[in-house]
């Protein structure tokens, strides 16, 4: 999403409000969002997991191996297909850890617990805390674009959709 420059996840956009009124760097106040957000799992009943630190570092890692690997400044068509296919694999990818129960990045639980607590849907709550993010990163002055709004109302119904696919169940469960 960051190479297709038509907007960045609603997280990126509440970091760099944040970064815009405190003197901490971005990956800063993205580790002590992301403790927060744990904080948050207090009271959904969520525990954090291998798989919970596990996507910290690996979407550290990863972030920046893409980064690396993919070219700037690209022709529109390209960064629509970025920006697509942003949405379409991070709703895959929390659908395949979600669904394997390697438990969920931090985020992902906030999702989760509170589908759960509520009895709404992982789309739906997912939706609501993308939104949610992104008010409160554009209030503080985070950077809006076209594919911020198109990723926050679009990963929640991606990863509905996913999760099914990709659900482990043990004998006798039943996803329904």
């Amino acid at each position: 999403m960051i190479r297709a420059e038509l907007g960045v996840n609603p997280w990126s956009v509440l970091y760099e409000g944040l970064a815009r009124h405190t003197s901490l760097s971005f990956g800063t106040i993205s580790a002590v969002v992301g403790v927060l957000v744990l904080l948050l799992w207090i009271p959904l009943r969520q525990r954090p997991t291998f798989g919970t630190g596990a996507n910290i570092v690996v979407l550290a890692c990863s972030s920046d191996l893409g980064l690396h690997v993919l070219p700037q400044h690209l022709g529109l068509p390209a960064r629509i297909g970025l920006l697509a296919g942003g949405i379409l694999l991070n709703g895959l990818s929390v659908a395949l850890y979600v669904g394997a129960r390697y438990g969920p990045g931090p985020r992902d639980g906030l999702m989760t617990g509170m589908s759960a607590v509520s009895g709404r849907s992982l789309r739906s709550v997912r939706t609501l805390i993308e939104v949610a993010v992104l008010a409160v990163g554009w209030l503080l002055g985070g950077g809006v674009g076209a594919g911020t709004v198109l990723y926050a109302l679009a990963v929640g119904p991606v990863t509905q959709f996913f999760v099914p696919r990709f659900a482990y169940l043990s004998a006798g469960e039943d996803l329904a």
